[in-house]
């Protein structure tokens, strides 16, 4: 039985047959937030949903901020999605004693001062954003983590009881991220396609990919690099590779169905975050059966290539050895397409 089986009866027993609230301070159609509702839906009797459709951050923290004050139903079960720390401390008073499941997706600490960098480590923020982390795990019932690393992390650096934590992977979307054939565009008919997205975090390690093209100087393999890419790092003197800024979500599932390689990452070496996530591009690569290169690390080892083989695995920020799994794939896809 996999972590998501065992994951989906413990949240069963907590929420079977009972009224949740669901929170969230994401946007309604982030992924997470769409597997958790689906999940508490097979099982609960009712799921009210307090969610914000805005694409503003801080409207939709208003929104959900005035309608958890003026809730007036029943319920039996708090379910706090995406992000936690911004709810349970502020409202465990509205809670009472009401079982409390969160989805510790990110620590707001780990993710603002050693992710993004966005203050210095040992400051008072630094501080006062790992209180905040330490309180909101205190607080609840049941922690949800996407990665047993992750669950490791919070519960040695945060404070969090391991009898708390569960694991539960990501999804793809069902809806666009299936197996599929895709015609490719006429420029590139005989080309090795090597595809990557992203939205260019600093630990997905964007930077090894592109040094790992500049080793790559070989007409037959073509590279398209999807999202904000500055444009100070783009090759545009390079016939061998096309970048692009933006694609639907549909129209990102026919790329990937046309190409013959996906990088996954996470690259960085550097952000300790990235040894204890699996991209969320992972699962995507993995739902529509495509060939993927993956940083090799203890969380990216916990699902792969145990559920699905179809995985290279590179050591993390290491260009030249990206590269040279990039050739690899491509001598064998060529050694049997000429057979």
């Amino acid at each position: 039985m996999n972590n998501n089986s065992k994951t989906t009866q413990q949240i069963e027993k907590i929420v079977k047959g009972k009224r949740v609230l669901y929170i969230a301070t994401k946007n309604r159609d982030y992924l997470r937030l769409e597997q958790e509702i689906l999940l508490l839906k097979q099982y609960a009797d009712n799921v009210d949903i307090i969610v914000s459709t805005s694409k503003n951050y801080i409207i939709r923290i208003l929104y959900v901020y005035w309608n958890i004050i003026v809730y007036l139903k029943h319920f039996d079960v708090v379910f706090i999605g995406f992000a936690p720390q911004l709810v349970l401390p502020v409202f465990k008073w509205k809670f009472k004693e009401k079982p409390i499941v969160i989805d510790f997706f990110i620590s707001i600490y780990d993710t603002l001062i050693f992710d993004r960098q966005k203050f210095k480590h040992n400051f008072l923020v630094s501080k006062i954003l790992k209180k905040l982390d330490m309180l909101t795990l205190s607080l609840a019932d049941l922690i949800i983590c996407d990665t047993k690393e992750h669950s490791k992390y919070f519960i040695n650096e945060l404070g969090a009881k391991s009898y708390k934590t569960i694991i539960l992977y990501l999804n793809a979307d069902p809806k666009y991220y299936f197996p599929k054939k895709k015609m490719r565009p006429n420029n590139l008919q005989d080309k090795f396609i090597v595809l990557y997205f992203g939205s260019v975090l600093p630990l997905q390690g964007v930077n090894v990919i592109l040094g790992a093209i500049k080793l790559i100087d070989l007409k037959d393999i073509h590279f398209i690099i999807i999202g904000p890419i500055n444009n100070k790092l783009k090759f545009n003197h390079l016939n061998n590779i096309t970048f692009i800024d933006w694609l639907s979500q549909e129209t990102l599932s026919d790329y990937i169905a046309f190409s013959d390689l996906c990088l996954a990452g996470h690259f960085n070496n550097t952000i300790e975050k990235a040894k204890r996530t699996i991209p969320g591009k992972a699962y995507i690569y993995e739902a529509m059966q495509k060939k993927m290169i993956l940083g090799d690390n203890n969380a990216t080892r916990e699902r792969y290539p145990a559920l699905y083989k179809n995985v290279e695995f590179v050591k993390m920020g290491d260009e030249i050895a990206l590269a040279d799994k990039i050739m690899q794939e491509y001598k064998r896809v060529k050694n049997v397409n000429s057979i």
